[in-house]
């Protein structure tokens, strides 16, 4: 199978570096002369947070980089895995289902040449309503409520409709990008949003400043309930992450990290991280859900194999104990 056309990507970003790369004693045999890098739809933190690293890294390698528009975790494991995206960036739950062999893209295909790179943040479950819905609760969700999904095949759509299903809501299910569900929520063609995406989601954002809208919190037996059936931990969207939050809200998330291609030379990934890594201010200037991408939170990758460029980084500047069982081509 290939997917040379999978999903009918669209080049989003083509990011030229100009800047020499400062270290020039760094072997660069066999480096690609360009990457890509696969985000998501416009609209959600993966496009912000991608296009704002690829730049980066572009710029600080000196070699010519970009992001792609795609459909998420589950359609990056697959382009990174055969090699059509340098890099990636995926869920642990989606990734998990890919090494299986259960990714909806490539049913049968286990997606082993997926390596973890760096984590970057969790992804926490949420749902928006415009406050004139008068929906408060999850429970106050109508039958038949229409609700937004985000892009198939994203961890939103993957997770969120099985999570609603079992707390019993009844719905007729949408996909779209985050800012055409914005739009559509707010003419009235949609009931719900329901997101998984790093916080604040640039679409929110825009949404909460047109028009006024309630935020749906897990009360703690729906957080549990959740937990129990789905690989989430427990979440809090801080009060004062969007405007019209003015008390936290309980939810569940999972982590993302970014994916390379396991093929890809071990100093080019070893560059590719320290530059990522060496500099949360940086990173958080790309993006508010950067603050998360720190060193210490190697750990929470417990379901890929390392790329070895990435383990050597993690090891030798964050002390972290990853096993030789744990890391591709050992």
């Amino acid at each position: 199978m290939t997917f040379t056309k999978l999903g009918a990507l669209t080049l989003s970003t083509a990011l030229v570096a100009t800047t020499a790369f400062a270290d020039s004693h760094v072997d660069r045999t066999g480096w690609p002369e360009n990457f890509t890098l696969g985000t998501a739809g416009q609209g959600g933190t993966y496009f912000a947070y991608g296009s704002g690293w690829a730049n980066l890294v572009a710029d600080e390698l000196g070699i010519s980089g970009g992001s792609e528009i795609t459909g998420g975790p589950m359609q990056n494991m697959a382009l990174v895995h055969t090699g059509e995206a340098q890099f990636g960036m995926t869920t642990m739950g989606p990734a998990a289902e890919s090494l299986q062999g259960t990714n909806p893209i490539a049913p049968g295909l286990q997606m082993t040449n997926a390596c973890a790179m760096f984590p970057m943040y969790q992804t926490p479950f949420a749902i928006t309503v415009l406050a004139s819905s008068g929906i408060e609760t999850i429970s106050d969700i109508p039958a038949g409520a229409r609700i937004g999904f985000g892009p198939a095949g994203s961890t939103s759509d993957t997770y969120f409709p099985r999570m609603m299903e079992t707390l019993g809501v009844e719905f007729d299910r949408r996909n779209g990008n985050w800012t055409d569900l914005g739009g559509q929520v707010q003419d009235g063609l949609l009931d719900v949003i329901a997101f998984a995406a790093g916080v604040p989601t640039p679409a929110v954002s825009q949404l909460e400043v047109q028009t006024d809208i309630n935020f749906i919190a897990f009360t703690e037996e729906e957080q549990a309930t959740i937990m129990e059936e789905f690989p989430v931990s427990p979440f809090t969207i801080p009060a004062g992450t969007y405007e019209t939050l003015t008390e936290d809200a309980q939810s569940v998330s999972m982590w993302n990290f970014t994916i390379a291609n396991c093929d890809l030379p071990e100093s080019f990934v070893y560059e590719v991280v320290d530059i990522v890594m060496s500099d949360n201010e940086r990173m958080q200037a790309i993006h508010g859900a950067a603050r998360a991408t720190l060193p210490e939170n190697w750990d929470k990758n417990n379901v890929l194999m390392w790329h070895p460029g990435a383990a050597r980084w993690f090891i030798e500047n964050a002390g972290a104990e990853i096993s030789d069982d744990m890391i591709h081509g050992n």
